[in-house]
């Protein structure tokens, strides 16, 4: 199983009690495909960057679970009918105490890279010098 986080985006003008059966809900199909459901955090109503469907706010829960990837998709797709959802958005959790890092450099740290800019050469290959009257424009 792998652990996961949903932040729902709800829409702010449903009532408390259908937001609550939304999460219920995805709760129940977590755990019928054998995953285990962790914690819903309620943010609350916030400010959107920009207006949903002409709405300037929208409430947020999150929910962290481990489940199967299948049931995963599951639940994604039926969070994409339900009624009273904005939007969605499915991440994996990263695990205790791992970072994640950028692409370590290579061992040759110290060499010339191949992508270096190029300087201007003239037809027979030798570099042109500025003030030579060819290409002076470039300078």
């Amino acid at each position: 199983m792998i652990d996961y986080e949903i932040l729902l985006m709800l829409d702010p003008e449903t009532p408390d009690e259908r937001q609550q059966e939304i999460v219920t809900r995805t709760r129940e199909l977590i755990e019928r495909d054998g995953g285990r459901f962790d914690k819903h955090d309620v943010w609350g109503r916030r400010k959107l960057a920009y207006e949903i469907n002409h709405k300037p706010d929208g409430t947020y829960h999150l929910l962290t679970f481990s489940a199967e990837p299948d049931a995963l998709n599951e639940v994604s797709r039926i969070l994409k009918i339900t009624d009273g959802v904005m939007r969605h958005l499915a991440v994996r959790r990263p695990k205790p105490g791992r970072t994640t890092t950028a692409a370590t450099p290579s061992r040759d740290t110290d060499r010339e890279p191949e992508y270096a800019a190029a300087t201007p050469e003239n037809s027979s290959g030798a570099r042109l010098q500025p003030g030579s009257g060819v290409d002076d424009e470039r300078e």
